[in-house]
């Protein structure tokens, strides 16, 4: 008898207020199609003891990152910064994340955002950590830093991937998978077009549940559930089993968390 496909939501923000109302619902819609594994970002300090309270209520499925946002990155960020690696040296997490460069609500903090991405880098590097990278109209500056912060010690995802085959190709040189999520399903979304052409080892499924809800469901909130449309969509590219890609796809996110 063949073993429940398990999937992994690489990128969910279960503590999102727009889940308060029915989130034991919500999360047990998703463990009954499968999704048994969440890795949830930080986003800044904010959010850290609802990040707590869900490792609590579902210790065999909630694996969480620390990390700063970039568009939470603000006039502030260095203590921000500084509960981050408060945070880092109490506990365990599976990555830091997310971080990255945001230029599409705010380019006035560029220069604090770099400084921001290029610290955690040092620190998940150092730490031999995964980072998972946000990235809105700054795959330039990304990948400067990246760049210039490549080794061995640097891998993680390459969070809500929605770049061209080029910039696939170069972020998977720096040791990232591409998280793939609803943008998949859009008719706009332009990277079904290439991804074929991405073995599958370098792809991790995720929703960014609330938001980017796969189609059918594109506009609404999103949720972890869903993740069974973006393997759909996968099945479809690949011309393989939602089995397999779910599958492949897990093992690929336990490379990375190495859980």
């Amino acid at each position: 008898m063949e073993t429940k496909t398990i999937l992994t939501d690489t990128h969910t923000h279960l503590y999102s207020e727009e889940f308060d109302e029915d989130r034991n619902e919500m999360m047990q819609r998703a463990i009954d199609n499968g999704v048994t594994r969440f890795f949830v970002p930080a986003i800044d300090s904010t959010c850290t003891q609802s990040m707590y309270d869900l490792e609590r209520d579902y210790p065999n499925n909630v694996f969480l990152m620390m990390g700063l946002h970039p568009t939470y990155v603000k006039d502030n960020y260095l203590e921000e910064l500084q509960h981050v690696e408060n945070e880092m040296a109490k506990r365990k997490f599976y990555a830091i994340g997310e971080i990255g460069i945001d230029l599409y609500w705010d380019k006035t903090h560029l220069p604090q955002q770099q400084i921001a991405f290029r610290t955690q880098i040092q620190w998940a590097k150092k730490l031999k950590l995964p980072i998972v990278i946000h990235c809105r109209e700054a795959f330039d500056e990304i990948f400067e830093i990246l760049e210039e912060e490549k080794s061995p010690e640097l891998f993680g995802i390459f969070h809500c991937f929605s770049g061209t085959y080029e910039q696939a190709v170069r972020a998977i040189s720096y040791n990232m998978k591409l998280g793939i999520g609803g943008v998949v399903t859009f008719k706009n979304g332009k990277i079904d077009q290439f991804l074929s052409q991405i073995d599958l080892k370098h792809i991790v499924l995720e929703t960014d549940s609330p938001y980017l809800a796969p189609i059918p469901y594109r506009g609404k909130r999103n949720e972890s559930s869903f993740l069974i449309n973006v393997v759909d969509k996968l099945s479809q590219i690949y011309g393989l089993s939602a089995n397999e890609i779910a599958r492949v796809t897990t093992d690929n996110s336990k490379v990375i968390f190495g859980i």
